[in-house]
């Protein structure tokens, strides 16, 4: 079953944070066809190359109807609350956390991605929406959307659809794995197994590691809590 965009979106870098910090977390619909490479959407840039962008992080997708429940929830910011808000390229209705799965493959008009690992979200959530723990808020939830890898370049036009055309991992949903990640500490059996899982982005799986190794999970306050300068 084909899944339709609503809106396909890229951003520039520009002054975002308290103390001028860069971000391109505002993107904008575009109107026509436009290229996907390994890096991502043409256009479409990323401030903190360390941190976003990169070969597991071409594209962000946030499911459209997680924008009603933060609007029931956060009524004060509902305007707000808009395809684009969460910094995403990609917007939908009909494919959450639940029901996708790492590792799904899709095709999307010539280019084919796969879901290489969730979200982790940082302060300038926080930042975007007026909300001072709004980045813990969406790690709470599970509802931080997901990034692809690009599998096949091709180009993307605003009207594709999404079509799954292979699952190799139905067992790891992204709800499940923002379970484990974020409210099952420590479940050593499933991090051993995102441990070996190929699929799941690099950083993701040595995190498991590390997890496994020491016996803590890392510290999150740097990434949940925005700076004061």
């Amino acid at each position: 079953m084909a899944t339709p965009l609503l809106s396909l979106r890229i951003g520039q870098v520009q002054a975002f944070g308290p103390a001028g910090q860069p971000s391109a977390i505002g993107k904008l619909a575009v109107s026509g066809r436009i290229a996907a490479s390994k890096l991502g959407l043409a256009g479409d840039e990323q401030a903190d190359s360390i941190h976003h962008g990169g070969i597991d992080k071409a594209l962000h997708h946030y499911p459209f109807e997680h924008y009603a429940a933060w609007a029931r929830e956060l009524p004060a910011q509902a305007a707000l609350f808009e395809a684009g808000g969460f910094g995403e390229n990609l917007s939908t209705r009909g494919l959450d956390e639940g029901s996708v799965c790492l590792g799904d493959v899709f095709q999307i008009d010539s280019a084919i991605i796969q879901v290489s690992q969730g979200r982790k979200p940082c302060w300038k959530l926080n930042q975007r929406f007026g909300v001072a723990d709004m980045a813990r808020r969406v790690q709470d939830s599970g509802r931080t959307g997901w990034y692809y890898r690009v599998l096949v370049e091709g180009n993307i036009a605003p009207d594709a659809e999404l079509t799954l055309i292979e699952r190799p991992q139905p067992e790891w949903t992204l709800a499940r794995l923002i379970k484990v990640i974020y409210h099952d500490q420590p479940d050593r059996q499933a991090l051993a197994a995102l441990a070996k899982l190929d699929i799941l982005a690099p950083s993701w799986r040595e995190m498991a590691k590390k997890r496994l190794a020491t016996g803590r999970t890392e510290d999150w306050l740097r990434r949940l809590v925005t700076p004061k300068n």
